[in-house]
């Protein structure tokens, strides 16, 4: 597990018990429950990107129970679940905006038409994800999987 990552967390979770803020509290225990049980899986220290994932992974989980809880009629449980997703993004590097996200897709397609000498097709949507992803790696950025293949999609389009 990244020290910085793991030392932070670490922190916010006893400000939050000082704070008596048990919703932030039980977040922040279960942010080092879930990489510390990968860590044990994995046997080593995770990398900074992997813990990035593993909270990307939370989110996603969490996004899922909202939908879920709102379609059942139970606000107060998709608000709890709301909350906690504004615990983790706390750890994460900021998400891009729908604006930049389809202003990077747009680079990233005129790259691969330079490459290979011609505009990618939907056919070539895959390699242009797996692209865009890599370049949201390097770059230290992030964007949800379902946002960038939308934006992948509408480029192709």
């Amino acid at each position: 597990m990244s020290e910085t990552l793991e030392a932070r967390i670490k922190a916010e979770t006893i400000a939050a018990m000082k704070a008596r803020d048990s919703e932030r509290t039980t977040t922040l225990r279960l942010i080092t429950t879930a990489l510390k049980n990968k860590a044990i899986e994995k046997r080593t220290e995770l990398t900074a990107a992997e813990s990035e994932q593993i909270l990307a992974t939370m989110i996603k989980q969490r996004r899922d129970s909202i939908e879920q809880f709102t379609k059942g009629g139970r606000p107060e449980l998709a608000a709890k679940e709301a909350t906690e997703i504004a615990v983790i993004e706390e750890f994460l590097p900021k998400a891009l905006s729908a604006e930049d996200l389809k202003a990077l897709v747009g680079q990233v397609v005129a790259q691969i038409a330079e490459g290979g000498g011609q505009k990618p097709t939907a056919k070539d949507m895959g390699t242009v994800i797996k692209a865009v992803q890599a370049r949201l790696a390097t770059d230290g950025l992030r964007a949800e999987g379902r946002l960038v293949s939308e934006a992948v999609r509408a480029a192709l389009a």
